[in-house]
């Protein structure tokens, strides 16, 4: 990777956020000259939102050309069954609403018309909403593949909305945020001594990777118990930014032509348990959360192990594989499956070392139970 180049204009979805930001929403859209939209979303999310931000539109003077239910999955048959639709076709802007597959459907289906994209996180289980990639997964909702598809024009993160849905989602969402700053520190430290020299972009997306760590670790706790009690706070704004906002700036910075420095060890590990149909009614972002614990065993930092273990314990994060409905006869098939992932190809790594990883950290955690 030595003399990579990144791409000459980095785009990044701008965002609006707080109670009331859907009021914002024409305003925006008219900056684009959009006049017509079209809503795709999960179901729940849609039931959510939708009203509202049809009236706001509508008295604006903004058609919705419809509203679509995505589907159950971020999957290829779904996205073209969105694609064929001609309320689809003939809209100037998608809405994209929900969590995150519901999310990266919207973000396949935007780029394959060639249309502009708005995101509306109804949850802030994952960095979904402000990405430019997509996570595909197969039919038998085993994870498939990444695609590249270029971040919304506009999010909009509506922090009432976040704080009344259900709170486990928040939770995996905090989960899901802790992995970037050790993810994309890792994986830049294992690129440089390969010989890789590090652009602007991708040192600036490393600190701000960083940066989401320390407000989470700061705020999750705080932000938990107001979620719970549906309430809108400076701790939840500041874990919602982290998660949706920073995250996502640092994956789009580490997403380049020449490189990819977004993920390694811990969703390595997270792909990997998708083959085991037990560990599936696991929110993804609990399981990376277990991940992190396996990256820093396989790279034997144990204050590290420590610091997120306990960070773990305290939310009620997995702390085992028993906590994700595995057991250790699953490692090998786990780690199999890893080789197939983006994150083996852009930051290899010793397989029966990361099984050796996966075993001391279920270990760790078994020791705090």
């Amino acid at each position: 990777m030595k003399g990579a180049r990144p791409l000459s204009t980095q785009k990044l979805s701008n965002y609006s956020y707080g109670p009331d930001c859907f009021l914002e929403m024409p305003e925006i859209l008219d900056t684009y000259g959009a006049q017509s939209v079209v809503l795709i979303g999960g179901e729940k999310a849609l039931f959510a939102v939708e009203d509202e931000i049809v009236t706001i539109l509508q008295e604006a003077g903004i058609s919705v050309t419809g509203s679509f239910v995505y589907g159950k999955a971020a999957t290829m048959a779904n996205i073209q069954t969105l694609i064929n639709r001609e309320e689809v076709q003939v809209a100037d802007v998608i809405i994209g609403v929900g969590g995150g597959q519901a999310l990266d459907t919207t973000k396949m289906v935007a780029k394959k018309l060639g249309k502009r994209l708005v995101t509306v996180p109804t949850i802030c289980s994952t960095c979904a909403a402000g990405t430019g990639l997509a996570v595909i997964y197969t039919e038998e909702h085993a994870f498939d593949f990444y695609e590249i598809t270029g971040p919304a024009i506009h999010t909009f993160i509506n922090t009432r909305i976040i704080a009344e849905a259900p709170n486990e989602y928040f939770w995996a969402g905090i989960g899901d945020g802790i992995s970037k700053g050790p993810e994309v520190t890792r994986a830049m430290q294992e690129a440089i001594g390969r010989g890789f020299e590090p652009p602007h972009i991708a040192v600036l997306g490393r600190a701000i990777a960083q940066s989401s760590l320390d407000s989470l670790y700061k705020y999750s706790h705080q932000a938990m118990e107001d979620v719970r009690e549906n309430r809108v706070s400076a701790a939840v704004e500041e874990v919602v930014l982290a998660i949706i906002i920073s995250t996502a700036y640092a994956s789009n910075m580490m997403v380049q032509p020449n490189f990819d420095l977004t993920t390694c060890h811990a969703h390595a590990f997270y792909n990997g348990t998708t083959v085991i149909r037990a560990s599936r009614k696991h929110l993804h972002g609990a399981i990376v959360a277990f991940g992190v614990m396996v990256l820093h065993a396989y790279f034997d930092e144990q204050d590290q192990l420590a610091k997120v273990a306990a960070f773990n314990k305290d939310l009620g994060l997995p702390l085992t594989l028993a906590d994700m409905s595995l057991t250790q006869e699953d490692i090998p098939a786990i780690v199999e499956y890893t080789k197939s992932t983006a994150e083996y190809r852009n930051t290899p790594f010793d397989t029966e070392q990361l099984a050796v990883a996966i075993r001391l950290a279920d270990q760790f955690g078994q020791g705090l139970k």
